[in-house]
């Protein structure tokens, strides 16, 4: 018990020092190049998780790599286990909240919208979003909304502050 304790105090202390992608290196995920990871990627089975490249995981994201529902089932034979990876494709984000399922595969140019809860694959150059995680456009047409985004380079010489208010939009009613 006092071993597991200064574990849990010990990883904090790293994840604290290293930040939230290194951390998640260290514990074993696979993660591509010019990743943004935003939230602690906690999972008794890190090495069962993938990350492609530039990849967004937003905060409180949960990855689920294993089913223990299986241990209500018991026989003669013990409980029963199920463990199954998490992959994520490159140009992915994950919205904030989002809970990813065991044996998901997420394909290449996805977005996730938060709070969605992802218990089979998504194809690649698919939006989706709810509970359970439905196709609510295509990667075609999110990227056309966002380009008429204003970019970086229009916003060159400003401040943090003049950027936001010039272009933060009216809540919506």
């Amino acid at each position: 018990m006092a071993r597991t304790f200064l574990r849990q105090v010990l990883d904090k202390a790293d994840l604290l020092l290293s930040g939230k992608e290194r951390f998640a290196r260290r514990k074993g995920v696979t993660i591509g190049r010019d990743c943004r990871i935003l939230s602690n990627i906690v999972t008794t089975e890190p090495w069962l998780i993938t990350v492609g490249d530039r990849v967004t995981i937003s905060s409180e994201v949960t990855f689920i790599t294993h089913d223990g529902s299986g241990w209500l089932v018991r026989d003669d034979r013990g409980r029963r286990y199920r463990y199954a990876p998490i992959t994520l494709g490159s140009d992915v984000f994950i919205g904030a909240g989002v809970t990813i399922m065991p044996g998901v595969s997420i394909g290449d140019h996805v977005v996730v919208g938060a709070g969605s809860v992802v218990t089979k694959n998504v194809p690649a150059g698919t939006v989706v979003a709810g509970v359970p995680a439905r196709a609510v456009s295509t990667w075609d047409d999110f990227e056309r909304k966002v380009r008429a985004w204003p970019s970086a380079s229009d916003m060159h010489g400003t401040t943090y502050r003049e950027r936001v208010d010039s272009i933060v939009e009216p809540p919506t009613a």
